[in-house]
């Protein structure tokens, strides 16, 4: 994952999490009411009704959680830095600008 953009990064719904990963939607539930799959990382809310799952990491979980944690962390590090807020400023040419 270490070459990931940001893109490749999908948000998806939990029917289709649920489709790809064979887990049931209450489970995914039960998973992110434990803390086993954590906010802003695995799964998001766009508002109080609707939830998203970041697809790669959720299956990389689904993968790793028991056999690799600390790859799976190495996963979620490498989704933190490519993420655009993460990114350094660039740096304007003052000739640019003018």
């Amino acid at each position: 994952m270490g070459n990931s953009k940001p893109q490749d990064y999908q948000f998806v719904t939990k029917q289709v999490m649920s489709e790809v990963t064979g887990l049931s939607s209450n489970t995914l539930k039960k998973y992110r009411l434990q803390g086993k799959l954590q906010r802003d990382i695995h799964w998001i809310t766009l508002n109080s009704r609707v939830v998203r799952y970041n697809i790669i990491l959720v299956l990389d979980w689904v993968q790793n959680h028991i056999s690799n944690p600390e790859a799976h962390l190495r996963a979620i590090e490498n989704y933190l830095a490519d993420l655009p807020s993460n990114q350094p400023k660039r740096r304007r040419n003052r000739s640019q600008g003018k």
